[in-house]
């Protein structure tokens, strides 16, 4: 990474000269665009310069060693200095994640019961909960959009919007097929299952950022169907809604009044479009979703949860903790903070 450090600099002093022209100060466009990389850029060069002035005391520290006077002193010294290094490398390399241009939005995030069956329902409410609980944790808010739930109190698949600060650049990471193996509690022989349910996390788009015109959607009213209380089927207030461009469909029947079903049914529709433009536009990220989302199947697994062992394993990057009750419990940052370091080191080698 310090090899990097004086071309950083080079970049930091050229975006400083174009800032203080007053032509571009006059353009805006331009000129948020400008600090947006400096705003990215300027925290780099200062977190490298740190590293670099650890290194060089970490040097000077290691050449002590050759004075006896010195020497007891300069080994005291090291492995804190060499803590300090390997904490500085780690944050350096959180800072040279690229910036996302959906790094700011909320999300629509999508959990359905894959392989499995009750017991995969089952695994897709523990998977609800504890991104409810981290979402506590962030002090983010959370909104069920839609429910199908069945009598044992798992989900065949479950919708909700979060919003909150850094909520796409954290949950982005869960979006695959996530691979549960323990005894189900249906299973009165206590052999070990394994099932799946699959995450979909799609960045919320705002009204301008997707527009859907009126002739391009078709708007059903029907009766709400399945769990849901004493009310369910009592009213025509559920609402599906296809995009007939795509083939879409998103059905919401969980509130009693059909104004807000269909607006709840057009935010999700609308975070679908914005997620397939993007695609298009980058052919990675198409490449990224096909892979995450998947099909459901344990075969296409991210990430194995082993109640059994208390273990968890994010395949993506070879990480096995065994800490499966305290992440299950919120503590997800014990997987994202990797998960973000990977992705700097893979931003590093393509500088």
């Amino acid at each position: 990474m310090l090899e990097k450090l004086d071309a950083f600099k080079t970049q930091l002093q050229e975006l400083d000269g174009k800032l203080a022209d007053p032509n571009v100060v006059a353009d805006r466009t331009q000129y948020r665009s400008l600090m947006q990389q400096r705003g990215h850029l300027g925290p780099i060069v200062d977190k490298l310069t740190e590293l670099k002035a650890l290194d060089d005391e970490l040097e000077e520290t290691e050449a002590l060693l050759e004075d006896p006077e010195m020497a007891q002193m300069a080994k005291e010294e090291i492995e804190p200095l060499k803590a300090r290094i390997a904490k500085a490398e780690d944050e350096a390399k959180m800072l040279l994640i690229p910036p996302d241009p959906l790094e700011g939005k909320n999300i629509i995030m999508e959990i359905r019961a894959g392989t499995g069956g009750d017991e995969a329902a089952l695994f897709a409410a523990d998977l609800f909960c504890m991104y409810s609980r981290y979402a506590e944790q962030r002090h983010w808010k959370m909104e069920v959009m839609s429910q199908n739930q069945i009598n044992l109190g798992g989900y065949k698949e479950i919708i909700v919007s979060i919003s909150g600060k850094d909520v796409y650049g954290s949950l982005r990471w869960e979006s695959g097929v996530h691979r549960v193996q323990r005894v189900p509690v249906t299973e009165s022989g206590g052999r070990i299952h394994t099932s799946a349910a699959s995450v979909a996390v799609l960045p919320e788009a705002e009204e301008t950022d997707i527009q859907i015109r009126d002739e391009d959607i078709r708007v059903d009213v029907m009766r709400a169907g399945g769990h849901g209380g004493q009310c369910v089927n009592t009213t025509d207030s559920a609402v599906r809604i296809t995009h007939i461009p795509t083939g879409l469909v998103v059905i919401q029947q969980d509130e009693k009044s059909q104004l807000k079903n269909k607006n709840k049914a057009m935010r999700v529709l609308r975070a679908r479009l914005f997620d397939l433009e993007e695609s298009k536009k980058n052919a990675q990220r198409a490449a990224e979703r096909k892979s995450m989302v998947g099909s459901g199947d344990r075969s296409e697994r991210i990430r194995t949860y082993n109640f059994p062992q208390n273990r968890l394993t994010d395949h993506r990057i070879g990480l096995t903790l065994y800490k499966l009750d305290q992440i299950l419990a919120g503590d997800l940052d014990q997987v994202i903070v990797p998960l973000k370091i990977a992705a700097g080191e893979k931003a590093l080698e393509s500088l």
